[in-house]
């Protein structure tokens, strides 16, 4: 059995990614590995309109969703380095199952941990579940974690 030496979570800053937090933290000290922390900052739809305050309006809504991403990914990072867990951090721009599936290729990950809110019924069906679409597309194993 390969060893695992790179765990990448995934987080979108919520309870359920709190939750995979500890897990994926617990595991990558279990087999001192990396963890390599991901968040992905997802576009903000662009109508292309004057009407909403155009280009100008989504460019401050953009930039107010990169700060935020990233005040929260150092408040994170500072939570994992007292876990003593070896951790870097990588914000990413696009859809979130794509970018977390391409960097856990890219980076040659042994596994991805990555929280599940649990939805059903009609929630789950318009809104989806990034989680089961990075099981479906990952080329690595995936560690899901629901939130209680």
């Amino acid at each position: 059995m390969k060893r695992t030496r790179k765990i990448l979570y995934a987080t979108d800053y919520s309870k359920a990614s709190d939750r995979a937090l500890e897990e994926a933290i617990n595991l990558a000290k279990q087999n001192e590995a990396e963890l390599l922390v991901v968040h992905v900052i997802e576009p903000i739809p662009y109508g292309g309109g004057e009407e909403f305050g155009g280009a100008e309006l989504y460019t401050r809504l953009e930039d107010a969703a990169k700060r935020e991403a990233q005040t929260s990914m150092a408040k994170l990072m500072r939570r994992v380095q007292r876990s003593k867990a070896k951790a870097k951090s990588l914000l990413l721009r696009g859809s979130a199952h794509d970018q977390i599936v391409r960097a856990a290729k890219n980076k040659k990950v042994d596994m991805i941990v990555i929280g599940t809110h649990g939805r059903t019924g009609w929630s789950k069906l318009f809104m989806g579940s990034v989680a089961a679409k990075v099981v479906s597309t990952a080329t690595c194993p995936v560690v899901t974690v629901r939130n209680k």
